[in-house]
C-alpha cells in the first residue's frame, strides 16, 4: 500500500481585498511654477550662455601623432590659408609656419590703417 506523493506546488490564496496604497508625502516646491515648462528655459535662449569675451577663432592647427605611425598636421586660417603635412620633419615645419603666419595674417593685423599711422 502506497501513500500519495505530496504536491510539489502550492497554490496560495489571494485575499478578498487588497490594502489601499499609501499616498506619497507632498514634495517641497522648488524652482519655477508648474506651467513654466511651456515658456521655455531662460538660459537656453541667451545668445552667449558661457559669456562672450570678444575673441573668435580664425586659425586652427590640427596635429595627429599616433604611436608607431607617421604624424599628420593641418593648418587652416579664415583668411584662406590651408596647408597640410605628413611626416615628423614636415609637421614640425608646418607648426613653425603656422606660428609665423599668426604674426602676418591679414585678419589679425589689418594693413589698411598702417599707412596712415
Amino acid at each position: 500500500m502506497s501513500t500519495p506523493a505530496p504536491a510539489l506546488k502550492s497554490v496560495t490564496g489571494t485575499p478578498a481585498s487588497l490594502p489601499a496604497a499609501r499616498s506619497a508625502a507632498p514634495e517641497a516646491t522648488v524652482g519655477e511654477p508648474k506651467g513654466a515648462a511651456r515658456q521655455g528655459v531662460r538660459t537656453a535662449c541667451s545668445p552667449a550662455p558661457h559669456g562672450y569675451d570678444g575673441r573668435r577663432p580664425f586659425a586652427w592647427l590640427h596635429v595627429i601623432a599616433p604611436r608607431g605611425a607617421a604624424p599628420t598636421a593641418t593648418s587652416r586660417c579664415a583668411c584662406g590659408r590651408d596647408r597640410s603635412a605628413v611626416g615628423r620633419a614636415r609637421v614640425l615645419a608646418l607648426i613653425a609656419d603656422h606660428t609665423s603666419h599668426r604674426t602676418v595674417c591679414p585678419l589679425r593685423h589689418p594693413q589698411e590703417g598702417r599707412a596712415a599711422a
